[in-house]
């Protein structure tokens, strides 16, 4: 059994299942819809797809969502970077996009 990410025309994961090649292979769970084949170990493509993600066919690899304007991505592991590293003192923090900061949460 494997796993596989249901895209749309937006190259926009929709649905993952797990399913045997041939099952896919055959067409049953719909011809109108691309299935790509994702790793739950991140063996390949990058990231396990999930809703929401993008499936980007140059890199092979499934792109979770940019959570702000400012994080760029990381090409090595086609995941998000903040500009500013979370700060290490074992306190929660919540990113302030208008700050460029870490804030820490009270």
């Amino acid at each position: 059994m494997s796993h596989f990410a249901k895209i749309d025309s937006n190259n926009i994961v929709t649905e993952v299942i797990v399913a045997e090649q041939d099952f896919i292979n055959s067409g049953v769970v719909g011809d109108s819809f691309l299935w790509i084949q994702t790793s739950y170990n991140n063996n390949f493509r990058k990231n396990f797809a999930g809703i929401g993600y993008t499936y980007d066919k140059t890199r092979d690899a499934f792109i979770p969502a940019q959570p702000y304007p400012s994080w760029t991505l990381d090409e090595d592991t086609c995941l998000w970077e903040c500009p500013v590293a979370y700060p290490d003192d074992r306190n929660e923090y919540t990113w302030n996009e208008t700050d460029q900061q870490w804030d820490e949460i009270n």
